[in-house]
């Protein structure tokens, strides 16, 4: 069994610019972080200003794009550029494309099947090569099933991000693509899939690489030490743990 070690590790009950002022990137968590159910934190918009362009958001979201989540960060008077945000649904959806796959059962929000499809992606296929579960609400007992054929048959399973929840701003959980995946694996155990979310270090290490920069130039910082901190940990940079209480 792989342990971990988290570097550094400094905890905090809220975003702190001073905690960040001496990196060079600041790789940062977004849901139970930086916003929560489409809200803000009241110290976000100080943390993301004192960042400026070192910020990256990288974040286990499945149910978005970059230029959409950059665009609503607009809206609620945030500056990040969708070339700054790394998302797991999208971020494994240009990953299948750069392995060559074309046919995939994709279960995802509308915004993501349009960009599958803008990728080359033939998401309509009754013969997948993968199959990609992402935060999907359109997901059922009546649809599971047709994915278990599909994987039977032999198509690959990819899965966004292992999450089972996330918090809401009250600090409530909020279903994710991990309760899903749980489903799947309650009709058939033994189930084998591939994660690029965290707590893999892939969206951590491709930042870095688009930045030119290494990982003792960063630091990232997040909400969940089982899956931030693990991801930091793998990729060699210190890490912040944001303990916020409930309601905060």
């Amino acid at each position: 069994m792989t342990t971990f070690s988290i570097p550094d590790t400094r905890h905090h009950a809220r975003l702190d610019p001073q905690a960040v002022q001496d990196a060079g990137i600041v790789l940062c968590d977004l849901d139970g972080c930086l916003m929560s159910e489409g809200r803000l934190f009241a110290e976000t918009a100080d943390f993301v200003e004192s960042c400026g362009a070192r910020l990256r958001i990288v974040s286990n979201r499945s149910d978005s794009t970059a230029a959409a989540l950059s665009r609503q960060l607009s809206d609620l008077g945030l500056c990040v550029p969708a070339a700054h945000v790394l998302l797991a649904g999208e971020f494994t959806l240009a990953h299948l494309a750069r392995q060559g796959v074309r046919r995939l059962t994709l279960c995802a929000a509308p915004i993501l099947v349009e960009r599958a499809r803008a990728l080359g992606l033939d998401t309509e296929s009754r013969d997948p090569e993968a199959v990609l579960l992402c935060r999907d609400p359109g997901q059922n007992v009546d649809t599971l099933g047709p994915l278990v054929t599909r994987l039977a048959q032999g198509a690959r399973l990819w899965v966004a991000n292992e999450d089972v929840s996330h918090p809401d701003h009250a600090g409530q959980p909020v279903a994710e693509t991990g309760a899903l995946l749980a489903a799947l694996l309650a009709i058939r155990p033994g189930l084998v899939w591939r994660s690029l979310g965290k707590p893999h270090a892939a969206m951590l290490t491709h930042a870095l690489t688009e930045a030119g920069l290494t990982a003792a130039d960063a630091v990232f910082v997040g909400d969940n030490a089982l899956t931030d901190g693990k991801a930091a940990a793998a990729a060699g940079m210190p890490f912040i743990h944001i303990h916020r209480r409930s309601g905060q």
